[in-house]
């Protein structure tokens, strides 16, 4: 039987990408910690693959630093290189998935622009009212709907800044 149960928080966002076939293949690494007495605790990183739709839920919510709980199988895989050395590459291909703790993905560039909008803001004198959400805890809703009135919002900053 050769059946893989993980459970570990994922140590970079996944790659999602598309073969030639047009099949849907994500690849991230999912870090598991053994404690091995004395306070001491040892890591394994384990390199797992999705394929199709599991693939495409991994590559939209999941995050770096996710716990995950991961059951599937162990593959080893093996090529020659272009100088002819032979390379192995063990990994686990996924077929459950399942999301333990931990949010969707953050969007970091939105975070990044609140935050500096924020420090200008008090950099230009003006105090953020403590009922609106703080920059850190800034989590778009979604995709950004295309803006009518730019000219206003640019207006309001200004008189912000200017305030």
């Amino acid at each position: 039987m050769n059946r893989v149960l993980l459970t570990g928080r994922l140590t970079r966002d996944p790659e999602m990408r598309t073969t030639a076939a047009g099949k849907v293949v994500v690849q991230f690494a999912v870090a598991t910690h053994e404690y091995i007495g004395g306070g001491k605790e040892k890591s394994e990183f384990h390199d797992i693959v999705a394929w199709g739709r599991l693939a495409e839920t991994c590559g939209k919510y999941l995050g770096k630093g996710q716990q995950v709980g991961i059951e599937g199988r162990l593959q080893t895989r093996t090529w020659d290189d272009a100088q002819n050395q032979r390379h192995w590459r063990t990994e686990i291909v996924a077929n459950h998935v399942e999301m333990l703790a931990g949010r969707r993905r953050r969007d970091y560039s939105a975070e990044a622009a609140a935050a500096s909008l924020e420090a200008q803001a008090i950099a230009a004198g003006i105090e953020p009212d403590p009922l609106e959400p703080a920059a850190e805890s800034f989590v778009p809703a979604g995709p950004a709907e295309p803006a009518d009135d730019e000219d206003d919002d640019d207006e309001l900053l200004d008189e912000a800044v200017a305030a």
